[in-house]
């Protein structure tokens, strides 16, 4: 099933500059993986050695974060969204 990867701006330097990537997947873990094979080195950016997203990446399938959900396991539909969001951290 073809879904939609929103990809953020520190990471468009493995997509070509595009904001958003077309890949197959029945879950998330699946979108991504097929999001490597389209754009290598973008996942070490996403998860970590172990497979886990990393601490400061939010993956949202939809508007649900996928933390509250199955995580990589998320089942995602024909036509879905998946955002990829860099935590961001400072202030004063």
């Amino acid at each position: 099933m073809a879904v939609t990867v929103k990809i953020p701006t520190p990471l468009r330097k493995f997509t070509g500059d595009k904001d958003s990537v077309q890949v197959e997947g029945a879950t998330v873990g699946a979108a991504l993986h097929a999001l490597e094979v389209k754009a290598p080195g973008i996942a070490a950016k996403i998860v970590d050695d172990d497979g886990k997203v990393r601490r400061f990446i939010n993956i949202y399938a939809g508007e649900d974060d996928i933390r509250f959900l199955d995580g990589l396991a998320t089942a995602i539909t024909d036509g879905a969204e998946i955002s990829i969001i860099p935590a961001i951290a400072g202030g004063c």
